[in-house]
């Protein structure tokens, strides 16, 4: 925002960048008009986020329900793999959504980024 580098500056930069590949919209994104931010259009989705405010090409198509199969395990392990995918979008949505608060101040430290992203990673792999 115009101030000398920080390290709570480049938060806000992982922020922006996480935002940007999670939802797929760039900030400069003709939708951003007014009062309308890609840090507004994300925090506004926030509890329950719904599929359309992710990038579609990081939910593998066979994933959204789109696939048709009569094996009922097959489409109980595809379900799972997607509410996962969707859990770890969503956290990584939350470390975005925090780290490009407008205010310096009300941005995490990158140790509570680290922790959000290693939050993330948990859900992935389950442990």
């Amino acid at each position: 925002m115009g101030n000398e580098v920080s390290t709570s500056g480049d938060v806000y930069s992982y922020g922006i960048l996480l935002l940007e590949m999670v939802t797929g919209k760039r900030p400069t994104d003709s939708m951003f008009t007014g009062s309308l931010t890609l840090h507004n259009f994300a925090k506004t989705t926030l509890p329950e986020p719904m599929g359309r405010i992710f990038n579609q090409t990081l939910i593998p198509q066979d994933q959204m329900g789109e696939a048709s199969t009569s094996i009922s395990s097959v489409q109980h392990q595809s379900s799972l793999s997607s509410h996962k995918i969707q859990e770890c979008l969503i956290s990584l949505l939350q470390v975005g959504i925090s780290c490009s608060q407008e205010q310096a101040t009300d941005r995490p430290d990158i140790n509570e980024v680290l922790t959000g992203l290693h939050k993330t990673k948990n859900i992935l792999l389950g442990s």
